[in-house]
């Protein structure tokens, strides 16, 4: 029961049949009423900054505790000097410092497992080379305190900036996102980055991690997407009003955000505000004058630093992200 006494279920079936019967009066009408009322979802306010408690959080088992006072990375396999690091010898490496943008691989279309770090940490290249990393090595491989493992290629791991990441922030790493140590690397899925990690290996082989046996991708190359932030979805305009929202391009940055109001005849350049990293992703806005009243399908769509511009096919998450073009509608009274 509700706490007013209503059957759940029972208000839910009175308020259909009551739907249905606005709905088979005046349909045209009624619809857009049901629209503007029932899914008039509030506008997103995105910080630039995720801030740490607010950053999204996916993960094969339940946050690890891990004691650092005997906690140690170990550096192995395909290579000539393997290694074996505490947490205070990690501490005093020479630290490197990114902004970047992780994105869940099961994110949906303008869903909210994406999300904008500061972190710090050591480069894993310097690691691998002191190691004495073998130049015929294929892949990295990611092994984490909760038994959880994923790899890169060994040629992403010394060419594409990635590193062990110990602060989130300007903070320590908090447990629920890796601490002691997690990996970073740019332009893929959260699969590939790895928390609280023990053990980095070198193989000489293609490995296949936990979502790669269930037929995951293996590459974890990020997609183009973009997304509304505001308004919400179904909002009611009455004159000039600004949309904004953010715009993600992977490893390769963003060069252009468009919007269309008629379906994808058109397309507007909105303006980007400027990011400090390729990495990150890009808060753009766009100010609006609507020509009249009506109702408006409003689309979105980003092109990345190469020149790629995002798909418009519909792809869900499984095996390599989800694709789409995020269109909400405004409904536009003039007075």
């Amino acid at each position: 029961m509700s706490p007013g006494g209503v059957d759940r279920r029972a208000f839910l079936r009175h308020a259909a049949a009551g739907l249905g019967l606005l709905v088979a009066a005046q349909p045209a009408r009624a619809m857009q009423t049901l629209q503007k009322r029932l899914l008039a979802l509030p506008a997103r306010d995105t910080p630039f900054i995720t801030p740490n408690e607010q950053f999204y959080n996916v993960q094969y088992s339940g946050p690890q505790a891990v004691d650092v006072a005997t906690w140690a990375l170990t550096i192995s396999g395909h290579l000539t000097r393997p290694l074996r690091l505490r947490y205070e010898e990690i501490l005093k490496r020479p630290a490197i410092e990114r902004m970047v943008t992780l994105q869940c691989i099961d994110n949906e279309v303008a869903g909210e497992l994406i999300s904008n770090a500061v972190w710090k940490g050591v480069s894993l290249r310097t690691l691998l080379e002191e190691a004495g990393a073998r130049p015929d090595a294929v892949d990295v491989v990611f092994h984490g305190a909760d038994l959880y493992s994923d790899g890169i290629t060994f040629d992403r791991a010394m060419n594409y900036e990635v590193f062990l990441a110990y602060e989130m922030n300007g903070k320590t790493l908090p447990v629920r996102n890796g601490y002691p140590l997690r990996a970073v690397v740019p332009g893929v899925y959260g699969i590939k980055n790895v928390k609280w990690l023990t053990k980095i290996e070198l193989v000489a082989h293609d490995n296949l991690g936990y979502w790669q046996q269930k037929g995951w991708t293996d590459d974890g190359h990020i997609k183009v997407s973009s997304r509304i932030d505001a308004p919400g979805p179904y909002n009611t305009q009455r004159g000039e009003t600004t949309f904004r929202g953010i715009a993600f391009g992977g490893y390769n940055g963003i060069r252009a955000v468009d919007l269309s109001f008629d379906g994808g005849k058109k397309w507007q350049a909105a303006k980007l505000d400027a990011t400090p990293s390729r990495y990150s992703w890009v808060l753009w806005r766009y100010r609006w004058k609507p020509p009249g009243a009506g109702a408006y399908p409003v689309a979105v769509r980003a092109t990345n630093g190469l020149g790629e511009t995002q798909t418009d096919f519909i792809a869900r998450a499984f095996p390599d992200g989800t694709s789409g073009l995020h269109t909400i509608v405004t409904f536009v009274e003039m007075s």
